[in-house]
């Protein structure tokens, strides 16, 4: 049975939010208010359409007694009664405690594993794969570090994303992504097998977390940009090392102050994300069952080129679309992920 206690308490929430809209909020509290608001809308509808079909369902059973009506009350029950089941599980899909970095931007970093230039060369590959992911979904996507190798391939590569849900759909692209394929580099014509590795980090405000100046240090350096744009024009390029942990990130673009926010960017989510997961290893039999926040040195995926197949291990999930996906056609297999991991968090709480 759902709590239907629990529901109202949504639905009063959800209405007081509603009047503090309407009442005109406070300016430094209106964007709080507004993202609840519309984390909770989606929810409040669920609820209304599954308490619609129940009334309906009172109301069916009260003109059974009516023998003019019985027929047409039968009808009405058995098309309710299919129905019923299917909004019950859609609103135990929205009651589900949602992940809250999941309206975040993401910051996506990408690096080369095993396999030298043909690894760098995937790398480069799954950074156009995420780029018209991006494009197809409407999001922007913002190149914040990137290096490249003499080949084409890259040595780094650290994106920002920003849009409706994406962390909450990119998250499960963290982990070792392997391909298996006939490397440009190789003349004999045989298949290699190489990785590269992929974190998604939710975006980090500066209220989650405080770096005291005493903790970082910022080293300005010659720029070397992409294709070697402004290579040693300026000392624009800035690279930030957290001094407690070691982190040292880097950012490369034209503008030296451009650079330093980035580069702070990148250092809040990385710091965020190992606060995130510390909180999960404390929860570590329900991290188990979700595919979104497994280990980074986790073999997620293998692309075959030669058989022109996408393989998710996690979900056993195979593809024969290669192409489409490596075109950012990514909706299919980001969806079953998130079934996945909504079935496996359903299933922990019976």
């Amino acid at each position: 049975m759902l709590p239907e206690d629990r529901l109202e308490q949504i639905i009063q929430r959800f209405e007081f939010l509603e009047a503090q809209l309407n009442a005109g909020a406070a300016p430094a509290q209106i964007a709080g208010i507004s993202r609840e608001y519309a984390e909770l809308k989606p929810v409040v509808e669920q609820i209304g359409q599954w308490q619609d079909s129940r009334a309906q369902v009172a109301e069916a059973q009260a003109m059974l007694a009516d023998p003019e009506m019985r027929e047409l009350a039968e009808d009405e029950l058995a098309r309710l009664r299919e129905e019923l089941p299917e909004l019950e599980q859609k609103l135990r899909l929205a009651l589900l405690p949602r992940d809250a970095a999941d309206s975040r931007p993401a910051i996506v970093e990408i690096r080369p594993g095993t396999g030298g230039d043909e690894a760098a060369l995937f790398a480069g590959d799954l950074l156009a794969m995420y780029r018209r992911y991006a494009e197809i979904q409407g999001w922007s996507f913002q190149l914040l570090e990137y290096s490249e190798t003499e080949l084409g391939g890259i040595k780094e590569a650290v994106a920002r994303i920003e849009g409706e849900g994406v962390f909450a759909r990119l998250k499960y692209e963290s982990g070792v992504h392997r391909v298996q394929r006939v490397p440009e580099t190789e003349s004999g014509g045989r298949i290699h097998t190489s990785a590269a590795t992929v974190a998604v980090l939710p975006e980090a405000e500066e209220v989650d977390i405080d770096i005291p100046a005493s903790d970082i240090r910022i080293d300005t350096m010659r720029a070397s940009g992409a294709g070697g744009q402004h290579v040693n024009t300026t000392d624009s390029a800035v690279r930030v090392t957290h001094i407690p942990t070691g982190i040292v990130v880097t950012s490369s673009e034209k503008s030296q102050h451009q650079n330093r926010a980035n580069a702070m960017a990148v250092l809040r989510a990385r710091l965020y994300d190992i606060e995130r997961q510390r909180s999960d290893d404390e929860r570590a039999a329900d991290r188990k069952s979700q595919v979104g926040s497994g280990d980074r040195s986790e073999r997620i995926r293998t692309y075959n080129f030669p058989q022109g197949r996408m393989t998710d291990h996690r979900i056993n999930l195979t593809l024969y679309a290669l192409d489409k996906v490596m075109q950012g056609d990514l909706g299919d297999i980001i969806d079953a992920l998130i079934a996945h991991d909504q079935a496996a968090r359903l299933a922990a709480q019976e």
